[in-house]
């Protein structure tokens, strides 16, 4: 049902969006003249083709022909629909957003998160306050200064210590009023077996945050300070926490992740702690080893690549494995940074320094060439068994690539390390097709990945895309525009959508926007506006290039109408029908205006 509101609220998000500031926080871009040009977000390019022009509102990427306004291009560039990406900019804008009604248990819903969200904040500042604070915190104090982390982290991440206390935070917050149910519902207390009250589930550990990409606290890891175990404790699902969809980190470093162009993926919320310490601004943690399809599409919103840095030992580099073929499989660039000596990064930092970490980043090996150095390290090849399974260990990760000149040099690699026939190397790679790796049991399917397209691109298109423009700015240009061509009869499928959608709102009385037109246009058409709106003009101005264009159209539609009455003609000469000659005449009419033109 349509609601005023929500067009009221859609309205104000738009006037308020400004489309050159939104970009800029992702692109960076150089104006020229009145258009601003960088290197395109949604595909890989050195020489920039991605323009944008402010006072029109659309963006236009002449490589890959993506385009829209501002919430198309965050729709693009955060991986989310356009709804999601209007509700994203409110929400920056600090817009709030129309509600309907909401039913008793929505609304006991949306106060049961809120008062999570909370008792979050609550036991982070708690456990931040008794590291820094109180004696109870000495043990914490010693375990961060033994690893390295100094005052300033420990600021940055609110890290903090859980006291040996079985019910030290419950007992403080029953006394401030938080009930005992959110308590546990929040996973921060459990319930006595014998049904005697609740204790705290974090005890003498030191305590880190972990924040969803918004920076809200959404539950807590804790480790031990000896060697007891569990070695490390999280928060158990709750209706915030859910270890899939959330990277430690990713509030701190989506800034830097863009800036880079990749991310770095560590095991672990010490590992990223170390790392960024570092000055490494652009690193995440899965929590444990399970990399998740979610958190790949998640990363994909703010860089294209991914850089995974997990420890060193068998456990690791399994882990490893699992993640690439779960990457690979939704289309991401991925490389592995590998730390020797069997150490993970924190411990290669604290031993050798930021700057040598640095450089391992800088020899992070391609899926490929790290995954055949792990089968050739793994994989008894000595044997004809052990040559065929590392064979096809390897198979999977080479259908990846799509370069014929660095398949058939993995290809020529791979039968020389293993001593097998290149023929037979290459029979197999035909035979395996696009299965998943032996390793990934959930793999998701290939994602297409946005690529430079070339497009011929006719002096028609060019011809409409002018009329487009100024017909956009002005209903006057498109009224005459239809006495000159029936809007029905332009030859290109997406500037007829356009064209027709203009001459809709005009009847309606509604003054073009690329809100309304992106509610009405296709993507393909869509873009195609947006390119109108974008494309320079040259020297000419504004007048000269639509009478140019209109001639262009007009001629084009007049040669269509005469092939129509000519045919006709023909068609009825040879039934005998009289008939024939009206068209004639006007086939010769047609023809008459088609050479006046040709003179203009």
């Amino acid at each position: 049902m349509h609601r005023e509101d929500m067009d009221e609220f859609v309205e104000q998000v738009t006037a308020q969006s400004d489309l050159l500031q939104t970009v800029q926080s992702y692109v960076p871009l150089k104006r020229k003249g009145n258009r601003y040009w960088g290197c395109c977000p949604f595909h890989g390019e050195k020489t920039p083709s991605f323009s944008v022009v402010p006072d029109k509102g659309f963006f236009y990427c002449f490589g890959c022909h993506a385009g829209g306004n501002v919430f198309k291009f965050l729709s693009l560039i955060e991986n989310i629909t356009y709804f999601e990406a209007i509700k994203l900019q409110a929400e920056k804008l600090g817009i709030p957003m129309p509600q309907r009604q909401k039913t008793p248990q929505e609304i006991a819903r949306d106060k049961e998160i809120a008062d999570l969200r909370k008792v979050n904040e609550m036991a982070r500042d708690f456990y931040h306050n008794c590291l820094t604070l109180t004696r109870l915190g000495e043990p914490g104090k010693a375990y961060f200064t033994s690893r390295a982390i100094s005052a300033e982290t420990i600021a940055e991440f609110k890290l903090g210590f859980a006291p040996q206390a079985w019910d030290k935070l419950s007992t403080a917050f029953l006394k401030r009023g938080v009930k005992q149910e959110l308590l546990l519902s929040d996973g921060l207390a459990a319930e006595r077996q014998n049904g005697g009250g609740i204790y705290d589930r974090f005890r003498n550990r030191i305590i880190i945050p972990i924040a969803d990409e918004r920076g809200r606290v959404v539950g807590f890891g804790g480790r031990v300070l000896d060697d007891s175990t569990p070695k490390y404790l999280n928060t158990p699902e709750t209706v915030l926490f859910n270890k899939r969809r959330i990277l430690f980190g990713l509030d701190r470093a989506n800034r830097a992740i863009k800036q880079a162009g990749y991310a770095i993926v560590v095991e672990g919320y010490m590992d990223a702690i170390s790392v960024f310490s570092a000055g490494i601004k652009n690193v995440v943690a899965s929590l444990g080893t399970a990399f998740t399809a979610e958190h790949c599409k998640l990363l994909l919103r703010y860089a294209p690549a991914i850089y995974f840095c997990y420890d060193s030992d068998n456990a690791g580099q399994k882990a490893t494995i699992r993640a690439l073929s779960i990457v690979q499989g939704i289309g991401a660039t991925v490389r592995v940074i590998v730390v020797p000596d069997g150490k993970d990064p924190d411990e290669y930092i604290r031993k050798h320094g930021a700057e040598a970490f640095q450089q391992l980043v800088k020899k992070a090996l391609p899926l490929v060439e790290y995954r055949l150095q792990y089968v050739l390290k793994n994989f008894d090849h000595d044997s004809l068994e052990g040559k065929v399974k590392a064979l096809h260990a390897m198979l999977p990760v080479l259908t990846g690539i799509r370069e014929p000149a660095v398949l058939g040099e993995y290809i020529k690699r791979l039968s020389q390390a293993l001593l097998l026939d290149e023929g037979i190397v290459r029979d197999e790679f035909r035979r395996f097709g696009h299965q998943p790796l032996p390793e990934d049991s959930g793999a998701v399917p290939r994602e297409p990945i946005r690529q430079a397209v070339r497009r011929t691109d006719t002096a028609l298109q060019r011809a409409g895309r002018i009329v487009i423009r100024l017909a956009f700015q002005d209903a006057g240009i498109l009224a005459h525009f239809a006495t000159m061509v029936p809007l029905k009869d332009v030859s290109d499928e997406s500037q007829r959508e356009i064209l027709l959608a203009l001459q809709e709102l005009a009847a309606q009385g509604k003054n073009s926007n690329d809100t309304e037109m992106a509610n009405k246009l296709s993507e393909t058409a869509m873009a195609e506006l947006s390119r109108a709106m974008v494309e320079d003009l040259g020297v000419l101005s504004e007048t000269e290039a639509y009478s140019n264009a209109v001639r262009v159209l007009r001629k084009a539609y007049l040669n269509m109408r005469y092939v129509e009455h000519s045919q006709r003609a023909a068609e009825l000469a040879r039934q005998g029908d009289t008939a024939y000659v009206a068209e004639l005449n006007q086939a010769q009419k047609i023809k008459s205006e088609m050479e006046e033109l040709q003179f203009e």
